[in-house]
């Protein structure tokens, strides 16, 4: 199949420059190869894939040792790929707060704050490696993609999303404790990893982070670490998860309920259709089902989601309500 001719435009070298000076001259030769490499490779991104992708891609034992004994520091090339997005999206930012407040009706009363709100997304993927053998971190994970479990590194990874741009951030391997034990390192959890991937974040300036995570990540710890950095929060709800509900006739006032016990007691009439704004800047239709927490229901609603007025399949999440949907 022939290859797309990428020549070194100008949006493409400028963006290449912005980490010139983290690597020495044969160092950036090959950051650059590799870059090319990935944008055009049409095959397994394997080092000997990306060698043979680029024109004067070097020599196969050089892009190795770039790798493997290159003294460039990972943590500062990740910092300074954040650090980028962040100020190209500061005009922006900016921009969209003005927006929202020259659109602002005229009214008695103090104005809305305008609001502009990253996503900041975290899921685990597991990438297979069948001959794999002296790879760091190596051992047997569950894939969703295979629906088995495979030979292969799991990373905790995170992306940040805000007013449509995207950012990755650095992942994080996950090693099991056979593993960490095998390799003398400490062990660490996914959910201390996703609670580190939170700390550590950087937002961009003047807006509000809203943390989207699945069923997995709906530990109180992660909850705690969000909460302590002033961000929103939503994850899933397993079934086999409990709801403080309120019951007078309790002498507390209230209740344990499992959740798939309270959602089968929901009526189809309790279910409110609301339009829900998707990051993908389109819009759907979700029922809600209300539930008050500490009698505030206003200030900290928890909300169980429906995908429709007569579909016997309920989706589930415990949140906060997003401001740009009020």
């Amino acid at each position: 199949m022939p290859l797309p001719i990428i020549c070194a435009y100008e949006w493409l070298q400028q963006y290449l420059m912005s980490y010139r000076d983290l690597f020495s001259k044969p160092q950036y030769k090959y950051f650059v190869i590799v870059l090319l490499g990935f944008i055009q490779c049409q095959q397994a991104r394997t080092l000997s894939g990306l060698q043979r992708t680029v024109a004067s891609g070097g020599s196969l034992s050089c892009l190795s040792r770039f790798f493997a004994l290159a003294p460039w520091d990972t943590e500062t090339l990740m910092a300074r790929w954040q650090e980028r997005f962040r100020t190209q999206l500061a005009p922006l930012v900016q921009a969209e707060l003005t927006r929202q407040q020259q659109m602002q009706p005229k009214r008695r009363g103090r104005p809305k704050v305008p609001v502009v709100t990253g996503y900041l997304i975290g899921d685990d993927s597991t990438m297979q490696k069948d001959k794999g053998r002296k790879m760091e971190g190596i051992g047997t994970h569950h894939s969703t993609t295979h629906e088995r479990w495979v030979r292969g590194h799991s990373l905790v990874q995170g992306l940040y999303v805000l007013l449509q741009w995207r950012c990755p951030l650095p992942p994080r391997l996950y090693r099991q404790q056979a593993v960490c034990e095998r390799e003398q390192v400490p062990f660490q959890s996914k959910i201390d990893l996703m609670i580190e991937l939170i700390q550590g974040f950087e937002p961009a300036t003047g807006t509000l982070t809203h943390v989207l995570l699945d069923s997995w990540y709906s530990a109180k710890a992660i909850w705690k670490a969000a909460r302590e950095r002033g961000f929103l929060i939503t994850t899933g709800l397993k079934c086999n998860r409990s709801l403080r509900i309120e019951d007078e006739s309790q002498p507390a006032g209230w209740r344990w309920q499992r959740l798939n016990e309270y959602v089968a007691s929901i009526s189809a009439e309790e279910y409110t259709q609301l339009s829900w704004l998707l990051l993908i800047n389109e819009k759907g239709t979700k029922w809600l089902r209300m539930i008050k927490k500490g009698g505030q229901e206003e200030r900290e609603p928890r909300r169980v989601l429906r995908k429709g007025a007569t579909d016997t399949l309920v989706r589930t999440c415990c949140c906060r309500w997003w401001r740009e949907e009020e």
